[in-house]
């Protein structure tokens, strides 16, 4: 059943149309990754479907009553005395006319504010960009939608945060989706058709992002093919039209018109827009050692960041930093480069070092400086890994065109932007590479060649990502963190640290450990256990189970119609009884994995 239909789209800002004459069908149950090149229009046509913008023509269809419910890039959120008094706002959930209705969305904002880890208390005002994603997110689950659109969903959110709302997507919370987004591990698990905006035309691939690779590797191969024969010959008749006296005394006039035709259309044909242009000079090499902590602590707020670590990186060294979000990664990163002092232990730099900082939250940029001015401030020309370019031509490396040379940093975008601080951080050469989230905002063209200039880079590389794929195909080591301060060095990449980490002591965010694993089959008790422990073990199954029960009980009670007439006293109560739950199924999986596990070891292991 089609949920939505786009019939001859057009659309256009600037030079080209963002759309032209496009087609697009969303069927009920679709999860679309909707990917393309940064400014080709996916937002804005976002917008459109949303309802908050119109097509210059065309049309869009809507099947009755459909409700579309959408999360911007950035989410502005009302003020006001609470986070949950914003959302409400935002959602209009005090205008529904139901009172079922209302009180139900209500009481679904107050679980998905919990599993994304908010209070809904705090004023809004004080969130940081990722927990004003991450309530948005929550209120537009608890609308329930027929139709959610998400633009970059994963920017700002650490990687619990993004697996969280994968399991969503694909346990059916949302019936159908259009997510824009860059992260090719999120589109794999999560969408079932690719769509791309390419050169004003939406083009639909059946399956997930890998699947879009294999079919468009040949559809592009196909295209120049094509492009050639045409080229081939248009250029022959362009040779025949100018031909001497006896060729047009003879010429065919249908000729003429057809080569006419030709011209135009070789006019109008739009190319794919071309590739970032990155090249990263080492430098002068390091010394062998480029830092060494000693015993290194590291609190703020009597928060512990950093505790008694001991770290050494080398020369060459390609690190990782995992973690959730203020687990102190950027901490971490001050304390190596000698911008921090820790609190207790010892720090030793290496020598010789020439270091380049990508900073996530693009500090390093000044809004009021032109292109030309952040890139080479005095001087025409830029020294590249190569050789000398003038300013003009190392920005249209960057996909920037002379004529927005001028321009100020503050008329870009973000992914402009993240473009602008890379052509920066690449004009200098450096033997230190920090990266800390450089993949924001980045289309997956970019994106890929960043990572093919990363992977010859010959100088250390420190990155901090949330892009599960970037980090498998850059970084050799991963060191992350396991909470209360305690940081820990893995060999290879993120899918590596999933394979080798120890058990966590608390089910992924958002998951309740039912989820994760059911404890409902029988289990084989082994005589690796005591007695006691058996017997333990024997019973957590229907621990566990009684406690699902209760909470899907409390769930559902929180949703009558009448709770709301509960006293505040029995509001919280029943929310801080929500909690104890989820946290003795947490401290109760735990151990059954543990017990399981000792019971699977085979005799004097």
């Amino acid at each position: 059943m089609a949920l939505l239909t786009i019939d001859s789209a057009e659309l256009a800002f600037g030079l080209h149309p963002l759309l032209d004459r496009a087609n697009l069908t969303v069927h009920d149950g679709e999860r679309i990754g909707f990917i393309g090149r940064n400014g080709t229009g996916k937002s804005s046509l976002l917008s459109i479907i949303a309802g908050r913008g119109v097509l210059d023509d065309g049309e869009i269809r809507r099947q009755d009553g459909l409700r579309v419910v959408s999360v911007e890039q950035e989410p502005l959120l009302p003020d006001a005395d609470s986070l949950h008094a914003s959302l409400t706002a935002r959602g209009g959930l005090e205008d529904m006319h139901d009172e079922r209705d209302r009180w139900r969305a209500d009481a679904r904002l107050f679980e998905y504010l919990h599993r994304f880890g908010l209070d809904e208390s705090r004023p809004p005002q004080t969130a940081s960009g990722g927990e004003r994603k991450r309530a948005a997110l929550a209120l537009a689950l608890a609308m329930q939608p027929d139709l959610l659109l998400l633009d970059e969903p994963t920017n700002h959110l650490d990687i619990a945060g993004i697996t969280l709302i994968e399991d969503l997507l694909i346990k059916g919370q949302i019936k159908s989706a259009i997510i824009i987004t860059h992260d090719r591990t999120f589109l794999d698990r999560v969408a079932t058709r690719i769509v791309e905006l390419d050169r004003g035309l939406l083009r639909s691939y059946p399956g997930n992002f890998a699947a879009y690779e294999a079919r468009k590797a040949d559809q592009l191969a196909e295209e120049e093919k094509a492009s050639r024969r045409f080229d081939k010959f248009w250029a022959q008749e362009e040779v025949w039209i100018r031909q001497g006296i006896k060729a047009r005394r003879t010429r065919n006039e249908g000729r003429v018109r057809r080569l006419e035709s030709l011209r135009v259309e070789r006019a109008e044909r739009r190319e794919r827009i071309g590739n970032v242009k990155l090249a990263l000079d080492a430098g002068e090499r390091s010394g062998k050692l480029v830092a060494e902590l000693t015993n290194v602590s590291k609190a703020f707020d009597d928060k512990s960041l950093i505790s008694n670590l001991d770290l050494r990186i080398l020369r060459g060294d390609r690190i990782g930093l995992i973690g959730a979000n203020g687990a102190g990664k950027s901490t971490l990163i001050k304390i190596i480069l000698g911008e921090l002092s820790p609190d207790t232990g010892e720090v030793r730099l290496g020598t010789k070092q020439e270091i380049a900082y990508f900073d996530q939250l693009r500090d390093q940029l000044d809004p009021e400086k032109s292109l030309v001015e952040t890139i080479s401030p005095g001087s025409e020309w830029v020294e590249t890994a190569d050789g000398r370019k003038h300013v003009m031509s190392y920005l249209s490396d960057f996909l920037f065109p002379p004529q927005r040379a001028q321009a100020k940093v503050s008329m870009l975008s973000g992914g402009e932007r993240n473009r602008l601080l890379l052509a920066r951080l690449f004009a200098q050469p450096a033997n230190v590479l920090v990266l800390d989230e450089p993949t924001n905002d980045l289309d997956i063209e970019s994106l890929e060649l960043l990572e093919d200039t990363l992977q010859s880079y010959t100088g250390t590389l420190l990155l901090v990502s949330h892009d599960r794929a970037f980090l498998d195909n850059v970084v050799t080591q991963t060191l992350a963190a396991e909470g209360e301060g305690r940081w820990k060095e893995y060999v290879g990449g993120y899918t590596d640290w999933l394979a080798q980490r120890p058990q966590p002591d608390a089910p992924a965010a958002g998951k309740t450990p039912v989820e994760e694993k059911s404890p409902r089959n029988a289990i084989p008790v082994k005589a690796r256990l005591s007695f006691k422990e058996q017997r333990e073990l024997a019973q957590l199954p229907d621990e566990l189970d009684a406690l699902e029960r209760e909470q899907a009980a409390l769930m559902a009670r929180m949703s009558g119609v009448d709770y709301h007439k509960q006293s505040p006293t029995q509001l919280k109560a029943d929310r801080e009884r929500l909690e104890e739950i989820e946290r003795q199924q947490a401290i109760k999986f735990e151990r059954w994995e543990r017990l399981d596990q000792r019971a699977a070891q085979p005799a004097g292991a």
